[in-house]
């Protein structure tokens, strides 16, 4: 049975990463959150995050005759979370360009890099698998190593069941109106390093790489924040998905 591949890449001698480390990563976690909570009506905005991804429906479509096959799987980004309707969110625009596509959507809020293998567990054949995850990898400081394996997993599962696999993580998440300098800095170069993995892995997997990180004086998700986020300041909106959508037709061809 091959080996796992964080097993592959660790040096002989080296020892696995200690529970000590987990655990100075949940303390920084912590330390987030109340960085978040403090700041500004930062509370108010978390509870409007807690209940649009509530009430969040992931689209689907099923036409009579489908000549495509596409499975989404993901994080809040994959449902569509903040998107006034359905429709508006990543998936509403694919449908709106590709009538006579099959849409399945097994994207789920507050997913991170590691439930992909889950997401994909049992899924039929398809045509296409776009991976939509990182936000929350970004937030709660997941390690570089656990994400590479995690999505360097996911691509190679969803490319057994399709032969073209997308992976479009999430812009910079530095850029969200919820977080203020020193910290928004930190979660920006933690979004360059997730950008830097995902090419890595779309490398590795063969998988196709859609790029939605900006700098910030680049972004108009930190130009224009009201207009591109959803009321909670952290999801993307209507105009902010259908930014990231157009990104993948150029990109991607979807």
């Amino acid at each position: 049975m091959p080996a796992p591949p964080s097993a592959l890449r660790r040096p002989a001698g080296l020892a696995a990463p200690s529970p000590r480390k987990h655990s100075g990563r949940r303390v920084l976690a912590m330390l987030v959150g109340l960085v978040l909570i403090s700041s500004g009506c930062a509370l108010s905005r978390l509870q409007t995050a807690a209940s649009l991804a509530r009430n969040a429906q992931p689209l689907q479509a099923d036409p009579p005759g489908a000549i495509h096959r596409l499975l989404i799987v993901g994080d809040s980004t994959g449902v569509g979370t903040g998107a006034s309707t359905p429709s508006h969110s990543v998936a509403g625009w694919i449908a709106s360009r590709h009538p006579d596509w099959r849409i399945e959507n097994r994207a789920r809020s507050g997913a991170k890099c590691e439930a992909l293998p889950a997401q994909l567990e049992g899924a039929s054949p398809q045509d296409t698998v776009l991976i939509m995850c990182g936000s929350h990898d970004v937030l709660r400081l997941t390690g570089r190593d656990e994400l590479h394996d995690s999505l360097l997993a996911a691509t190679h599962q969803a490319a057994r069941i399709a032969p073209r696999v997308i992976l479009m993580p999430p812009g910079n998440i530095g850029n969200i109106p919820l977080l203020f300098a020193p910290f928004s800095w930190w979660m920006t170069e933690r979004s360059r390093d997730l950008h830097d993995i995902g090419k890595a892995v779309a490398r590795e997997s063969g998988a196709l790489y859609v790029d939605l990180f900006r700098e910030r004086e680049d972004d108009p998700f930190a130009r224009e924040p009201e207009r591109m986020h959803a009321a909670d300041g952290l999801h993307p909106g209507d105009a902010g998905y259908a930014l990231w959508a157009d990104a993948l037709r150029r990109e991607a061809g979807v």
